[in-house]
């Protein structure tokens, strides 16, 4: 289920390259919930990073560097 959370006080630009078929799923999500592509990618990254686990090699404890 798709959960739009409320709107961040602070916000980031970033690019990234997506295969177009995920750009379009992306599209078609934001469309079915009457909201923006963006509002899709953060809940998408959200229910990631919250759900990331040791046996991909990724770690929920990501190290945190103030220089980037």
């Amino acid at each position: 289920m798709l959960k739009i959370r409320n709107e961040y006080s602070v916000y980031i630009s970033k690019t990234f390259r997506i295969p177009s078929e995920i750009g379009t799923q992306l599209e078609e999500l934001a469309t079915l919930h009457n909201t923006s592509v963006n509002k899709v990618v953060i809940q998408c990254l959200e229910y990631a990073l919250d759900n990331l686990d040791d046996e991909n090699g990724l770690s929920k404890e990501l190290p945190h560097d103030p220089g980037h």
